[in-house]
């Protein structure tokens, strides 16, 4: 991946930092854009890679070097890479903005991921022996005179941790990963969503210039991952975070099958929330749940598997509510995610607005928009056009009995459906 812009290149390039065979330009590339303005980032490409070699250098250089370590060692090296990171998060906060998230959204991601890591240490630390075998239980007879006994032990797998990440947690979602491999002496391949990459590909730089990460245990592939579960066997892991449909396809892909690879996915959510019959308006409890479905549907713009899609509420009440929510989604100021007063920045992308635009318009031929027509919004300090905006989107379902797409179809993005029972 190369950057262009006014930062210098080698603050921004993408590489791949073990094998050395990579160039910026080789390949198809895809260009990565500022979502609030649609000015380039980056460019990312994953041509001219031998992805054998990338899981070749994980599972013998990556893994070697890990499970020389105990555990205790291991821990104290995620600990040392969450206190680098800590000290140098201000780039990745200033990096995150490209991405359409305010301050308060990237500290979810960045100050969440750190925390995360520092947990993962700590649990290392005081969960975990200082050996390199974990054992599981207690001895158990097999035999009745008692000379037949088992043991159950952990131990590294002797692969390579293949980790697919989503694009609206780059830090975070990478981190949550990489902690637990680390700490089981597993080495890390990650390919995070090519959309915020540069988000993640900082974050990697940081942590393998530090010197920390042992050799081979960390590596990282922007753009597409080209053959590389062709070449995945029975040592391996893949952990993925994304699409269901996405998940289904890799989950049937014939390596994994044939060769059993582990496979772990976190898919799609429909989240609701639910609103009491003794809740009325003006109680606190009306109230909480009126401001708990404005911040879900706000926070990184709604792209979150957590946010609430369904607002369920008694019948009596679901004119209070949509009142409520009208007012509160009418007050929340969108737009450049750099400007102070700004609540709500824009979408990943124009990709991801077209996708939730379309899944807003699905909704709608079960449910009426009553606020977040696009056409009328005016984002503070950006084009409405060039970035990826979207207002705060609300809509109620008055006939819900008759209704499916609402518990099917998620817009992942600031878009909520009242749902009356």
């Amino acid at each position: 991946m190369s950057a262009r812009g006014t930062r210098a290149e080698a603050s921004m390039q993408l590489r791949n930092y073990v094998l050395g065979r990579w160039q910026p330009g080789d390949g198809p590339q895809t260009a990565l854009r500022d979502a609030t303005s649609g000015a380039l980032v980056a460019e990312t490409s994953t041509g001219g890679i031998d992805f054998r070699a990338v899981l070749d250098y994980a599972r013998t250089t990556g893994g070697s070097s890990l499970r020389r370590l105990t555990f205790h060692e291991r821990a104290a090296r995620l600990k040392a890479l969450a206190k680098l990171l800590s000290e140098r998060k201000e780039e990745l906060y200033t990096l995150s903005f490209a991405t359409g998230a305010t301050r308060a959204d990237a500290w979810i991601d960045i100050d969440g991921g750190i925390g995360t890591a520092f947990v993962f240490a700590s649990k290392g630390v005081r969960e975990l022996p200082n050996g390199h075998v974990y054992i599981d239980g207690a001895t158990e007879t097999l035999s009745k005179s008692g000379g037949f006994l088992g043991q159950h032990v952990c131990v590294p797998l002797e692969g390579a941790a293949v980790q697919i990440n989503a694009f609206n947690f780059p830090v975070w979602g990478m981190l949550e990963k990489f902690a637990p491999a680390l700490l089981a002496g597993v080495p890390t391949v990650v390919k995070p969503a090519t959309a915020t990459a540069y988000l993640t590909e900082l974050l990697v730089r940081l942590m393998v210039d530090s010197g920390v990460v042992p050799e081979g245990a960390l590596q990282l592939l922007c753009g597409s991952p080209g053959d590389l579960f062709e070449h995945l066997n029975c040592q391996d892991i893949v952990s993925f975070t994304g699409s269901a449909s996405t998940a289904q396809a890799l989950r049937r892909h014939p390596a994994v099958i044939a060769n059993a690879v582990r496979f772990v996915a976190e898919t799609d959510s429909l989240n609701s929330s639910i609103l009491g019959p003794d809740a009325t308006a003006g109680t606190p409890e009306f109230d909480l749940f009126v401001q708990e479905v404005l911040r879900e549907t706000t926070v990184k713009a709604g792209q979150k598997c957590t946010a609430i899609r369904k607002a369920l509420v008694p019948e009596s009440l679901a004119q209070d509510v949509v009142g409520a929510l009208e007012a509160e989604f009418a007050r929340v100021v969108v737009g450049d995610p750099r400007q102070k007063q700004v609540r709500m920045g824009p979408l990943v992308g124009l990709g991801q607005r077209r996708e939730v635009t379309e899944r807003v318009e699905a909704l709608r031929r079960e449910a009426e928009l009553v606020w977040g027509e696009p056409a009328r919004l005016s984002p503070v300090g950006a084009d409405r056009d060039r970035g990826a905006f979207l207002p705060p989107t609300l809509l109620w379902c008055r006939q819900p009995d008759q209704a499916r797409a609402i518990h099917e179809v998620e817009a992942f993005g600031p878009v909520c459906t009242v749902v009356p029972y």
